[in-house]
């Protein structure tokens, strides 16, 4: 409107002044009409409405109505005369060692102390081999410093060392160049979840998860628009998987969707179950002939209580079945949350997968490229 105006002015017929003039005249209508906007308020572009619905359904268990009520009585219990019949309240809705008094790795700390304040490695304040595995890590940074970005997938150094654990967990190698660091397990989860999450209608991805489950996965399924298909723990089993009922249940889901992924907790949670090796070499053979991705979270691998019980990882399982499990694709995660480190708030873990041809690859360092690196 404003364009047709001014071009409309500029004729022969109109002197100098009277252009000004009209010039001084839009001007002021146009702040006139920003004042009155700015009276009556912006306009909100963001409401309730534009929230996306698959964010508003995701709904993440372990932080929601439960935790808020325990906040609240923990305020009530700071008041002189609560009148509560107890003092403290114990979280227990979520794996969080440290919180319930968990003591931190001394070797762990000083490593993280001596790779941030740099001075203190000629300091004569920690031991020879704090520095030196220090030492290690910086070399590996880019400037020697952890300050600075580090590879997409991780410090190089880091992921060999990973890559060493594995191989001797497992007695056979792990591939420095098949592992992602990622900032706790639970975003690695979420970068799989994200790279699988393809079509739409029936032929949308499907991932089978475990009932009872830690509730990341139906919560980043839901957020993904992917749809989740529950399989039931036996518990009067121990809580280990049955087989053959896994074999009706992904038949029954292809009629809705497409199953391209189990997720097997071992050791479970919340169930704590430890899966046997035929169990588990059950659940390879599975996925293997019905075409799914094996995604195994193992972050509580070093959490086994039970006695004469013994971790024993989908990777060494899969590998011990021969060559016919050459091309067999496994994404498995760990965690320094759980376990004996217990650093839930230093966020830390990773990624092993297994099995995948390098396009696929090249598509999942991009999503962790997006990232720029591991925190």
């Amino acid at each position: 409107c404003f364009c047709v105006r001014f071009s409309s002015l500029l004729t022969p017929r109109i002197s100098g002044f009277q252009l000004m003039r009209s010039l001084r005249l839009q001007s002021n209508l146009l702040k006139t009409h920003s004042r009155r906007t700015m009276a009556s308020g912006v306009r909100r572009v963001i409401g309730s409405e534009q929230v996306n619905p698959n964010v508003k359904k995701a709904q993440y268990a372990v932080r929601g109505p439960i935790l808020e009520t325990a906040k609240a009585i923990e305020a009530k219990l700071q008041q002189k005369d609560h009148g509560l019949q107890f003092d403290e309240v114990v979280r227990v809705n979520i794996g969080n060692p440290q919180a319930l008094r968990q003591k931190p790795i001394t070797f762990s700390r000083q490593v993280l102390a001596a790779c941030s304040c740099t001075q203190l490695l000629d300091a004569n304040v920690f031991p020879s081999d704090v520095v030196d595995r220090a030492r290690i890590i910086l070399e590996s940074c880019e400037g020697h410093s952890m300050g600075s970005y580090s590879d997409s997938k991780g410090i190089r150094a880091i992921r060999q060392h990973v890559a060493e654990f594995i191989g001797a967990r497992d007695d056979y190698p792990a591939e420095v160049t098949n592992i992602f660091m990622s900032n706790g397990a639970s975003e690695g989860i979420r970068m799989i979840l994200e790279l699988i999450a393809t079509g739409e209608g029936s032929s949308r991805a499907g991932v089978m998860i475990p009932i009872p489950q830690y509730p990341l996965y139906t919560a980043t399924l839901q957020e993904y628009g992917m749809p989740a298909i529950p399989y039931y723990l036996d518990e009067e089993d121990g809580w280990q998987l049955n087989v053959n009922e896994l074999y009706g249940i992904v038949r029954e889901a292809r009629k809705t969707c497409n199953p391209v992924m189990l997720v097997v907790i071992n050791p479970g949670n919340p169930t704590g179950q430890i899966l046997s090796e035929k169990n588990m070499k059950e659940i390879v053979q599975f996925c293997a002939k019905e075409g799914l991705v094996l995604m195994a979270d193992e972050v509580y691998q070093e959490n086994i209580y039970v006695p004469g019980e013994s971790f024993v990882s989908f990777k060494k399982a899969v590998r011990d079945m021969g060559p016919e499990s050459k091309n067999f694709q496994l994404v498995s995660c760990h965690s320094t949350s759980k376990g004996f480190y217990g650093e839930c708030g230093q966020r830390g873990g990773y990624m092993e997968v297994v099995g995948f041809p390098d396009d696929v690859t090249s598509e999942l360092i991009k999503l962790a490229s997006v990232k720029l690196c591991p925190a």
